[in-house]
């Protein structure tokens, strides 16, 4: 089996060799600072005795997962911690394969581009349904795409790339295509304290034992390299899911773990009111300048990132590139996403330097 190098990490690699000076705009790590509680964390973690710095239990802290388990409403034996969301979607996409119900994976178009690695990884078989322009979903087209070799249904909202998120009528029609076809729906919620659109709704919203939850704090506590995140699994799924996680892992973070417990209990709802205020304001900055180099992008609903597509200026590795070298700014090719965007541009709006880059774009293309 042959894995391809996740294009992320050649675009940043090419923009960190330039010979000039470059704006960062390819992945989602939030510039702004993490949770003042976390960092009381870290600190006091230090002091402690040996024994803290051990193996913790292999599914996640019990006092972290019952944090979790308390805010999401569900039993905490439901709840894994686990290295990041990537990891947490490795899980929920294996138990679905697991099943032996199909090998079909549903996923979107575009698409976070680790889903299909991971479906492939895992021996599955993409099957892709376009959302429309917006980013929307629309449920029927998954239902007329689903069929009795379909495993999983694999979504994210609030949404990378497209910073689409679904609405309730949405996520409770994908829970019912789950559910006729006995697949699971896997929701990746990462992004979910960055809904700027007001309409966010999880997947725990509805009873089923044909969805799996997945979330960090990698970017509602700008902690990317902390790797701690969850699933929630169906009471029926979760044992074969801890069995894979201590296989994989052995178990997490411990200091990590720890730090984030403080920082969730600490940590009041104005820090994310903050962040998701300076998202919205960048939002408003980098999309003006969009308009004033007569691009077309879409208007994200939350997430980090807007695509954007420039006259004669297709969304490719070659072009990227180019808008490294001559306009002093680092995004993502649209193809990397899959068919459907294969003109546009993908920018993440998590650097202090975002005037800049919109400042360049505009002129590059006037």
């Amino acid at each position: 089996m042959e894995y391809e190098t996740p294009l992320f990490f050649r675009v940043m690699q090419y923009a960190d060799e330039a010979d000039r000076d470059v704006v960062d705009m390819v992945s989602g790590n939030p510039d702004w600072e993490p949770p003042t509680a976390l960092r009381a964390g870290l600190r006091e973690y230090a002091d402690r005795d040996p024994d803290a710095f051990q193996y913790p239990a292999s599914e996640g802290l019990l006092e972290l997962r019952e944090e979790i388990a308390a805010r999401r409403r569900v039993d905490v034996e439901q709840v894994i911690v686990t290295n990041g969301a990537g990891e947490a979607n490795y899980l929920a996409m294996a138990r679905a394969l697991e099943r032996d119900r199909g090998d079909e994976i549903l996923l979107t178009d575009p698409v976070y581009p680790y889903y299909p690695g991971k479906t492939t990884m895992l021996g599955g078989t993409q099957r892709y349904v376009a959302t429309d322009e917006s980013g929307q979903l629309e449920p029927a087209a998954v239902r007329e795409a689903a069929s009795q070799e379909t495993a999983a249904i694999v979504v994210n909202s609030p949404n990378n790339p497209t910073g689409a998120v679904y609405p309730e009528s949405t996520m409770a029609a994908l829970v019912d295509v789950a559910e006729a076809y006995d697949a699971i729906l896997v929701s990746d919620e990462v992004y979910d304290h960055y809904d700027l659109s007001g309409r966010f709704t999880s997947a725990l919203g509805f009873d089923s034992d044909h969805r799996i939850v997945t979330n960090a704090f990698s970017k509602s506590m700008a902690i990317t390299g902390f790797r701690v995140g969850y699933a929630i699994f169906p009471p029926g799924l979760v044992a074969d899911a801890k069995r894979r996680h201590m296989l994989v892992n052995v178990a997490g973070s411990r200091p990590a773990q720890t730090a984030v417990l403080h920082a969730l209990r600490e940590t009041g709802p104005d820090y994310y009111d903050r962040n998701r205020k300076l998202l919205a304001d960048r939002v408003d900055t980098f999309t003006d300048a969009l308009e004033a180099a007569g691009a077309d992008y879409t208007e994200p609903q939350g997430s980090f990132y807007v695509m954007a597509r420039f006259e004669n200026f297709p969304g490719t590795l070659e072009n990227t590139f180019r808008l490294v070298d001559e306009a002093g700014v680092a995004g993502m090719p649209g193809n990397a996403f899959g068919d459907s965007r294969t003109d546009w541009l993908r920018f993440a709006l998590v650097t202090p330097r975002l005037e800049a880059a919109a400042d360049r774009l505009a002129a590059y293309f006037e």
